[in-house]
């Protein structure tokens, strides 16, 4: 009598499982719509999100009301130049800045009150109003910081050129000895947003295809009544949910390489410091997590439509915290809390720390650890489930 892990009995497992590999590779070659799905979301979605989404300033609309209409106001107004502003020119009348903004024509109102130069003159303060359309609050905090950057170096070169010194035009006094403030940006120096966003939109088409396609193809088996066949089969419960990860857990990690190539590097020139096998080694057992996460959900639900549904309704509130827009700093303190139990937050650092920062596993030991226990949970659960529905 041969004992249960005999060189027969592993070479029966693993032929059935290659052999449930590829009919479910074929299941989804025979999807064009779910294809094209996956094609787009790892090229154009990841294309357009790193090159439409910017979280810098750019040609914003502004008038000037210039009551004064002396040298140091148009100077003052000439500062705010393309590709940052968009200047529509002069206004007559308050009436005519606020009719601007209350159509959204117009960012904001610079708005430069009488006698601004000979105030100036005298050492007095000058005050310059700033009338913003605060609608969309992310720009309007954007502009309000760029303006006030311009009117502070502008009133400190008309302090230093009134106390007789020549400056070069950056706040520096010639013969006069400052300190000097210069930033070192880690990592990103350039402030490349794209860089950013295009990660940021990869790792969330991943959350988003290692939740579906194994639910999917789950749902399918349902839809077609081919799970009552595997059912009466001799296939364990985990011999049935095992291939359906392997194979969307392959295709998976084929178009992230696909998208990491051709669209991070190739289109965006995005730098990959660190080591690809260490991020590939991270997506598969990030995938495997969701994958169970997936085909939970596959057994609560009767058709596709139902697994959509509750699957967007399981990845919103992963996206939320996984910190990817708001910093876990600026969260409040149940966020923080519940942001622990997200893989998607531990992913997100083993993600930028390889390719940004190039960190190994000395430093992103954690966060491997965070999202091999969370996918032992989650796999485990939806094993238990899964064969619920087998007994």
């Amino acid at each position: 009598m041969k004992g249960y892990f005999s060189g027969q009995d592993i070479g029966v497992w693993l032929r059935r499982l290659r052999a449930m590999s590829w009919k479910e590779l074929l299941q989804l070659w025979r999807d064009p719509v779910l294809l094209f799905f996956i094609v787009y979301a790892f090229t154009m979605d990841i294309y357009n999100a790193g090159s439409g989404v910017t979280l810098q300033l750019n040609n914003a609309a502004f008038a000037v009301l210039d009551t004064d209409r002396s040298a140091a106001s148009r100077e003052l107004a000439g500062r705010f130049q393309p590709p940052h502003f968009n200047p529509l020119g002069l206004v007559g009348q308050a009436g005519q800045g606020l009719s601007l903004l209350d159509n959204s024509d117009a960012l904001f109102v610079l708005d430069i009150p009488p006698q601004f130069e000979r105030t100036l003159s005298r050492g007095e303060t000058a005050t310059v109003q700033m009338q913003v359309d605060a609608s969309n609050s992310v720009l309007a905090t954007l502009a309000t910081a760029d303006a006030t950057q311009i009117v502070a170096s502008y009133g400190l070169e008309m302090g230093i050129a009134r106390l007789g010194f020549a400056s070069s035009g950056t706040g520096q006094i010639a013969g006069v000895p400052m300190i000097s403030n210069v930033p070192r940006v880690w990592f990103n120096p350039n402030q490349n947003d794209a860089w950013f966003m295009a990660i940021s939109e990869l790792l969330n088409v991943i959350t988003v295809f290692a939740i579906l396609l194994p639910a999917a193809a789950m749902v399918r088996e349902k839809e077609r009544g081919t799970i009552e066949q595997l059912i009466v089969s001799p296939l364990t419960p985990f011999q049935v949910m095992a291939p359906k990860v392997l194979a969307m857990t392959g295709v998976i990690l084929a178009a992230t390489a696909l998208s990491l190539g051709a669209v991070l590097v190739g289109v965006f020139g995005v730098p990959v410091r660190g080591s690809l096998l260490l991020f590939f080694a991270a997506t598969t057992l990030y995938v495997v997590a969701l994958s169970g996460l997936g085909l939970y959900i596959a057994t609560l639900t009767r058709n596709m439509a139902q697994a959509s549904m509750l699957s967007i309704l399981v990845l919103a509130p992963m996206i939320f915290l996984s910190g990817a827009w708001t910093p876990p700093e600026a969260m409040p303190t149940i966020a923080r809390w519940l942001m622990v139990i997200s893989p998607l937050y531990y992913y997100i650092d083993v993600a930028y720390g390889v390719i940004l920062k190039g960190a190994g596993l000395d430093v992103l030991g954690p966060s491997f650890a965070g999202i091999i226990v969370i996918g032992s949970v989650v796999v485990g659960l939806g094993l238990w489930r899964f064969k619920r529905q087998f007994d």
